[in-house]
């Protein structure tokens, strides 16, 4: 049987990534390509859905997203999503870059959409078709591009197909009409604006190009099938000349007899192949080609449906998702389609425009007959175009060019080898040997242009030969051919001819190619120095390792290029590395001598830290670069040389110079400068001094600078570094040197500034200096506090002047200690006054200058200044504490001063007058709230009616806690003068009530209530105080319960309900209750009744007293909840009050007062329309039996939850108010339970077909099957086993009640349901499995592929059901245990044909072996065939071992000669043995003489001793191919087979062995084998051996024809020479004219322009191993 066509395989199963079945369909699955597949839905148990992506091309890759949308489809090969919902609002999303590209809302649904491109949707509404170019910024929006045609109302839209111009569009839907699926198409052309409505389910577009047409063909193909019959259509669009017409094509569609309602779903269009793919509804697939429309193929692919298909990325075949989930893929078999086609003549034709079309193997032979028989008949033009069409190109070789090339012109015609060549242009490519002959007649006739042109269309076959033969006559192009060619040594060789020498590197890089660098710079420089610099600048940024650096420069300074010199090598050392440091030193050299400044930047950036520095150190000084000099030198004494050179070298530099020294040698550097010519370097040394004073040491280089007696540089030092350094001796230094060079300014800001120097040292020196300007001796007194010896100092010299500066202008802060120390040296107070007056008040601290003074006794003597003080508007405190002290001590009126003045320290003055006057003191705390002392103080002198008025007066709660605190002893003195006195004088109400607030926190209840009866009962502003009388009674409450009752009867401001709360805080109900019903607040006084008296009765008799509807509401609550419900419905009936209806009815309805909540119900529903009011009646009447009010209370209007009120009657066994419950809201669901428990099985049913609910039809079916009624049992099944949940519970049921032939009958009736699943067909087989095996295969054969076959597999084998066991194991492709299953149960199961079917599909090879044995164990006749079938798929070697160890050869042998071509060992040693065995010598022969792998020289010898000489020749023939000729020549001796003998020494090429046989035939006188020998070995036989044996032996007749040959061919050979010796002198003289070039990659000359290497002439006379002419 031939292989098939095609190739079939599953990519993916959608239900291993999780895909539900359900979701597995054409609604909610989609593939617009072979790179996705998109999936919407919703998990179980999930309410959110998702869409799953899988990506086929990223091993399958599974994406899941949680997206809401209507639909969802991927793009062809990006990762971005369409997403549609509620069927008009559009989104485009780029899963990568997780970004929006486009949204829209269309007007209208979109009700089928696709990708027809890369680019672009198609969009199919009710009405019209719009596009939209997602990727085209200004389409904001679908654009409108045809309406739809009324032959596709009522239509479901299927497909949407474009071609690939986009001039043509087809619209295909499909509809159910007379019980057939008709398919209706809609043609839409771009060009006219016109559509036509065609009648068809499948259509697609394609292009062919027709033979001899320039230009592809626009097809448009569509297949439909009616009712009387299908066709496939195939018409062309758009025709174009020149093109020939394409001839309409309508072709039948076979449908087989088993698919009678079968037809097409889905057609592709194969690019590559242009064979059109036809995948119809019940998973056939047709294949048909696109020109002819003959049909290739058909078979069915999947038992599913396939309902959504798409063309592969390649354009080979067809992938497409069936309701199984699986992803299926088919193409053609590049190997097997044309073989197939072969099989019938009919298509041959089409098999060799197939294998042309797509290039396919399998048709040579074909191509070959017909190239042939062209050439025959001499139609060379369709014979070159044979050629150029063979598939593969395999006749178009270097022969066939011959052929035409041999073909002579025609008269006014191309020869035939340019029309060859002209259709291979046209076709694509040539190859090497096809462009090499194209291009020589071309470069002959000087036509180059046409050879660039096919170069820039990529139509040439490149190759070195072709760059050679194109180099004469243009460079440029023959590098390009070079360079196509991969010689990479020729393309370098021509961009230096050439000049470009940029490209080289790039080149060699790009291909890999590595030629001599360094000679290649070097004919570069030569030749243009710049290009050369840049050419190994390149060499060396790319890899240093490619050119010899010294070497390259060498070259460069040979050439006087010292700036190309420096720029390669700065390049090349950028990487600073050690080994480079000699390079480094010549960089550096070089430029020294050259150009310094080159020099001086290379090292200021610091470039490179490796070369020789002492060398480059004296370089730089004697190139004037004292700077890099000392940056180089390590010895002192060349560092001293240099640095005294400060005029030459940068300052900036020479100081950061210095950092670099150590100590010792940076202060000899310093002192050499000093040393050398100090007005030159002075400035320089102070600056660095400066720098690096903290490194150096101050006092070093103070001492420095005092050695050579610059006091100048000690002034201007010590400037730089006093100001931060904290050296007291630094300091002290400078204002000693800036006082000797008079810099008193100088000194008076150290002075000031510093806090670096011994105070008492400096102010000694500035004493001893006796200065002019005493301002910096007052200035150091000042800040160290040496006031007193300053004023001492001052005073003694009698520099009053310095001391009206020091306090004026200097620290008027002080003036209190000058005074201090004037009054201790007793000066005059005149002065002291007139130095008072002097200075600023407001800067003077009055408190320490009153200190002063009043410590020395002389307070008086600074009234004139106080007064003066605060007459001149000066305001400080202590002016007025100071004038208060003169005053009270004085008794100058201080009671006025202290009530009137507001500015003193009434702190400081109480104290001061405590013990002289305490009315002053307490006048002085009161001004200032000093409440403390004011308390201490009046305690003391039991000033209580005072402190009572302050404290109430003050207001204070923290004040009035500190005073009642029980700690207070003096605390019953002081109430008192509060109660009799204070509080009484008072009439500001919020001061009295922080006062009353003030005993409430101090818990003195007793005095409170005496301080409130004082103020409310008897006449006063605070009588009618609503808050004092509450505060009088809360507080009676709480310490005095029994004036209580007297205080209600007295007070009426209070707030009733206040008090009354806190009487019941307290026990006090009745209290509480009298104070309700004194205020007439019945309801509350009811409350007190009810929730703290409990009494219900006297509430209840309270009620009849009012006769208040909320009165009576209150005491039906509390009769609920005593439980008295009669007598609490009646009180609410009395209320009228349906509020507390939920607890009522719950109540009642426990307590069972059904007839009473009636009542109450009907009393509630006047008002009161809730739910709960209407679902309650409605269940008293259910429960009180009141069947006729019940189902007039439901025809009413009523708003009861009549669902609530069914389920609790159901669930209290209330079934026929139930029955009324479900039936009023037509709940058929519990309707049907409810008429189950009723016994009413029939309309049970009925209504479990309405509610068409799982659990009703399960609940109805369980009381069926309980009851026997199978018939409504099965109605009830059938409508649960489409819900493949409840399969396995409801099989479970029949089984365990033992019916087994009712479930049966339950599964088979179900198959034929339009909802049924896998589930129902496997449990229907399990069950014939166990009940009746008989029709278990019947069953199988059927509906196999509907069957969960793992499931039924376990079930067979339990059954032990043998066959049927094999039968799923082969349709689930489980061949291994299929063939194991037929081997292991081979009575019942085995049969040769299907064993044979399945072995070869099985994937354990051991299971090949195990099957061999099987088969020879039971099947020895039959082990050839099955033999056979294995072939391909066994170990050949293994296979034979195994039948040697059992001795079973002779068994195989068919076997054995069928994979003998094979060349195995193993097979050909068991082959010739048993030969050998059988004295077949012919066929040992031809094995030994085809097949070589044997052990050949053990064959040999056991040949050459068999008895048969047929079997001796074979031995020799063997040793002859293995070389060994003696042995050969010897055996063929002994047998006399000369022939052999001559044979085989012609064959040995080895002129001993010829000899010898030559000799042996001489000396057996056979003359006729001599001549034989001189014929075959013509070659190898010396003369002077030919003509000793002729002479000796007289054989001269017999020699002479060897002689006259031999001298024929020598004569002919010297001519030959002769020739080619004259066109070498003229060839080589034309070559001497030559200009001959520069050496270049390691040659002595261009490799491009030395000429190709002769063919050296053979030595001797042979060349004719033919032997000489007419000789046999």
């Amino acid at each position: 049987m031939a292989a098939l066509p095609i190739k079939f395989q599953e990519k993916f199963n959608l239900t291993t990534a999780g895909i539900l079945p359900a979701s597995i369909g054409f609604n909610s699955c989609t593939l617009e390509s072979d790179h996705f597949v998109c999936v919407r839905q919703t998990a179980e148990g999930s309410t959110s859905p998702e869409v799953i992506i899988v990506n086929l091309k990223n091993n399958n890759n599974v994406t899941r997203r949680p997206i809401k949308a209507d639909s969802a489809i991927m793009h062809w090969s990006k990762e971005i999503i369409a997403l549609k919902a509620s069927g008009k609002t559009l989104q485009i999303f780029d899963l990568a870059a997780k970004a929006k590209l486009k949204s829209a809302t269309m007007n209208e649904d979109v009700v089928f959409w696709k990708w027809f491109s890369e680019t672009t949707l198609g969009l199919v509404t009710d009405t019209a078709v719009y596009h939209w170019n997602i990727f085209d910024p200004a389409q904001a929006a679908p654009a409108k591009v045809f309406d739809r045609n009324n032959n596709l109302a009522g239509c479901q839209i299927i497909n949407y197909r474009v071609a690939d111009d986009e001039k043509w569009s087809v619209v295909v839907g499909i509809s159910q009409q007379q019980g057939r699926v008709v398919g209706a198409m809609q043609l839409y052309s771009k060009d006219r604006g016109i559509s036509q409505a065609i009648e068809g389910h499948a259509a697609a577009f394609g292009t062919l190009r027709m033979e001899d047409a320039p230009t592809d063909t626009k097809l448009f193909t569509f297949a439909n099938r009616t009712a009387t019959g299908a066709k496939l259509h195939i018409v062309e669009v758009d025709h174009t000349a020149p093109n020939p017409v394409f001839q309409k094509k309508a072709v039948d569609i076979y449908f087989p007899a088993e698919a009678t309602n079968d037809f097409p779903v889905a057609m592709q269009v194969s690019k590559k192949y242009k064979v059109i793919y036809l995948v119809t509804k019940y998973g056939f697939i047709h294949l048909y080609d696109l020109e002819t429309g003959t049909t290739i193929f058909m078979n069915r692919i999947s038992s599913d449906t396939i309902f959504t298909t798409a063309s592969d990325e390649e354009g080979t075949g067809v992938v497409g998702v069936n309701r199984k989930g699986q992803v299926l893929f088919v193409s053609i078999d590049d190997a097997t389609i044309i073989p197939y086609l072969l099989q019938s003549s009919e298509n041959a034709e089409l098999a060799y425009k197939l294998a042309s079309r797509a290039s396919l193997p399998g048709a040579d032979q074909l191509y070959q007959q017909r190239f042939d028989q062209l050439l025959a008949i001499g139609n060379y033009q369709q014979a070159a175009k044979t050629a150029a069409n063979s598939p593969q190109g395999f006749l178009r070789t270097p022969q066939t060019i011959e052929k035409f090339k041999a073909i002579p012109q025609q008269g006014g015609q191309l020869s035939v080898i340019l029309q060859y060549f002209g259709m291979l242009l046209d076709k694509g490519k040539l190859n090497q040997h096809e462009t090499l002959e194209l291009a020589r007649p071309v470069l002959q006739q000087d036509r180059k242009h046409l050879l660039e042109k096919w170069m820039k269309e990529g139509k040439l076959g490149c190759s070195e030969q072709l760059g050679d033969l194109v180099r004469t006559k243009d460079a440029a192009l023959a590098q390009l051919i070079y360079q196509e060619a991969g010689a990479s040594q020729k393309v370098i060789a021509a961009m230096a001819e050439s000049g470009n020498f940029n490209a080289i590197l790039p080149y060699s890089k790009s291909v890999g190619y590595t030629p001599d660098y360094n000679a290649l710079v070097q004919h570069v420089v030569r030749m243009n120095p710049d290009k050369g610099a840049e050419f190994a600048t390149a060499l060396a940024k790319e890899d240093s390792n490619l050119l010899d650096i010294e070497r390259t420069v060498d070259i460069f300074q040979s050439q006087g290029m010292v700036q190309q010199a420096t720029a390669f090598l700065l390049d090349v050392l950028g990487g600073n590395l050690p080994e480079q440091g000699h390079l480094q030193t010549r960089l550096l050299e070089m430029n020294l001598m050259n150009a310094p400044q080159v020099a001086d930047a290379i090292l200021t950036n610091q470039m490179f830290s490796h070369y020789d520095r002492p060398r480059i150190a004296q370089l730089c000084e004697n190139a004037g670069l004292f700077a890099l000099a000392l940056d180089h030198y390590e010895n002192p004494a060349d560092i001293k040389r240099c640095v005294v050179q400060s005029d030459k070298i940068n300052e900036e530099f020479l100081s950061a110079y210095f950092g670099k020294l150590t100590v010792e040698l940076a202060l000899e550097c310093l002192d050499e400068m000093l040393k050398v010519n100090i007005r030159q370097n002075l400035q320089v040394v102070i600056n660095i001094a400066k720098k690096y004073s903290d490194l150096f040491g101050p006092n070093r280089i103070i001492d420095l600078l005092e050695k050579y007696r610059t006091a100048e540089g000690l002034y201007f030092y010590l400037g730089g570094i006093v100001n931060i350094s904290e050296d007291k001796d630094v300091t002290f230094k400078y204002i000693e040197a800036a006082t000797k060079m008079g810099q008193l300014q100088e000194v008076e800001r150290v002075c000031r500034e510093s806090n670096f120097y011994d105070p008492e040292k400096v102010k000694n020196f500035l004493k001893e200096q006796r200065l002019t300007e005493q301002l910096p001796l007052i200035i150091v007194c000042d800040r160290f506090n040496f006031v007193h010896d300053l004023v001492l100092y001052l005073y003694k010299n009698q520099a009053f002047k310095s001391i009206e500066v020091y306090v004026q202008r200097v620290n008027p802060a002080r003036t209190p200690g000058v005074i201090a120390g004037l009054l201790d040296v007793d000066c005059d107070e005149n002065i002291i006054k007139n130095l008072l007056s002097s200075v600023s008040p407001q800067s003077i601290p009055i408190d320490e200058l009153v200190q002063e003074v009043e410590s020395r006794n002389r307070l008086k003597l600074l009234l004139p200044f106080l007064e003066a003080t605060l007459a001149a508007g000066n305001q400080q405190q202590a002016v007025y504490n100071a004038l208060a002290k003169i005053y009270i001590d004085s008794n100058s009126n201080p009671e006025a001063f202290l009530k009137s003045n507001d500015q003193y320290d009434t702190l400081t003055v109480g104290k001061y007058c405590e013990k002289r006057d305490p009315n002053l003191a307490f006048i002085a705390y009161s001004k200032g709230q000093n409440d403390l002392e004011l308390i201490s103080i009046t305690n003391e002198n039991a000033m209580f009616k005072a402190q009572a008025r302050y404290l109430l007066d003050r207001a204070d709660p923290e004040i009035w806690e500190y005073v009642l605190s029980e700690n207070n002893i003096h605390r019953r003195s002081l109430v008192d003068q509060i109660i009799s006195t204070a509080v009484p004088e008072s009439q500001d109400p919020e001061k009295v009530s922080i006062a009353v607030k003030a005993f409430i926190d101090a818990d003195m209840p007793v005095e409170l209530i005496e301080l409130l009866e004082k103020i409310i009962l008897e006449p006063s502003t605070f009588s009618d105080n609503a808050n004092l009388q509450n505060l009088l009674m809360l507080t009676a409450c709480k310490s005095d319960r029994g004036r209580v009752a007297n205080y209600i009867q007295q007070l009426n401001a209070y707030s009733p309900e206040d008090i009354a709360q806190q009487c019941v805080e307290v026990g006090m109900f009745e209290e509480a209750f009298l104070i309700h019903k004194k205020a007439g607040d019945h309801l509350s006084a009811a409350n007190v009744l009810v929730d703290h008296v409990v009494s219900i009765d006297r509430a209840q008799e309270y009620a009849d007293q009012v006769d208040l509807p909320e009165v009576w509401s209150k005491v039906g609550k509390a009769q609920l909840d005593g439980l008295r419900v009669s007598d609490s419905i009646e009180s609410y009936i009395k209320a009228q009050d349906p509020s507390n209806n939920l607890e009522v009815i719950e109540t009642a309805t426990h307590a069972g007062k059904d007839e009473d909540l009636i009542k109450y119900l009907r009393m509630s529903r006047k008002t009161l329309r809730e739910p709960a009011i209407d679902t309650a009646l409605a269940f008293a009447f259910a429960r009180t039996n009141q069947l006729p009010e019940l189902e007039e209370f439901l025809r009413s209007a009523n708003v009861a939850n009549i669902e609530e009120s069914g389920d609790k009657a159901y669930a209290e066994g209330y079934h026929e108010a139930a029955k009324l419950f479900f039936t009023s809201i037509s709940n058929w669901a519990k309707l049907a339970t409810t008429l189950v428990h009723l016994e009413d099985y029939q309309g049970a049913v009925e209504c479990a077909r309405k509610a068409n609910s799982v659990k009703v039809w399960k609940q109805v079916n369980e009381t069926c099957v309980a009851k026997k009624e199978f018939k409504l049992a099965q109605i009830c099944g059938l409508n649960l086993i489409v819900h493949a949940e409840e399969l396995a519970d409801l099989v479970k049921q029949y089984e365990r009640n033992g019916y087994f032939d009712e479930l049966i009958s339950l599964l088979e009736a179900g198959l034929g349901l339009e909802r049924v699943h896998m589930g129902v067909f496997t449990e229907l087989g399990i069950a014939l499995s166990k009940y009746h095996p008989d029709r278990v295969m019947e069953h199988l054969r059927i509906f196999w592929g509907r069957i969960n076959i793992p499931k039924m597999l376990k079930a067979c084998e339990e059954a032990h059901l043998w066959p049927e066991l094999v039968f799923l194991y082969q349709h689930y492709d489980e061949f291994d245990n299929a063939a194991l299953a037929m081997m292991e149960r081979a009575s019942d199961a085995w049969e040769h044909h299907t064993f044979k079917d399945t072995i070869v599909k099985v994937a354990n090879l051991e299971i090949y072996y195990r099957a061999l044995n099987f088969y020879l164990q039971e099947q020895p006749s039959l082990i050839t065939d099955l033999l056979q079938a294995l072939t391909p798929r066994i170990d050949v070697n293994r296979v034979v071992r195994m039948f040697e160890k059992s001795d079973n050869i002779p068994l195989i042998k068919p076997f054995l000669q069928a994979v003998q071509p094979q060349n195995k060992r193993a097979v050909n040693d068991a082959i010739n043995d048993l030969l050998i065995e059988e004295e077949d010598y012919k066929t040992l022969r031809d094995s030994v003489e085809q097949y070589d792998n044997y052990e050949a020289v053990a064959l040999a010898q056991r040949l050459e001793k068999h008895d048969l000489v047929f079997f001796r020749q074979i031995a020799a023939s063997i040793y002859r191919k293995n070389k060994r000729w003696e042995k050969s020549i010897a055996l063929s001796k002994q047998d006399k087979l000369y022939k052999d003998a001559i044979e085989t020494a012609a064959i040995s090429a080895r002129q001993e062995t010829v000899v010898e046989l030559l000799n042996y035939f001489v000396d057996i006188g056979s003359k006729e084998c001599y001549v034989g020998m001189l014929y075959s070995c013509y070659d190898l036989i010396p003369l002077h051996t030919v003509m000793e044996l002729s002479w000796r032996h007289n054989l001269t007749d017999f020699t002479m024809p060897f002689m006259i040959n031999f001298l024929s061919q020598q004569a002919a050979t010297i001519e030959e020479l002769k020739r080619d010796n004259e066109a070498r002198k003229e060839r080589e003289k034309s070559e001497r004219k030559e200009e001959e070039t520069g050496p270049i990659l390691g040659g002595s000359r261009l490799m491009l322009t030395q000429g190709g290497v002769q063919p050296q002439p053979t030595g001797g006379y042979g060349g004719m191993n033919g032997g000489f002419g007419g000789f046999r």
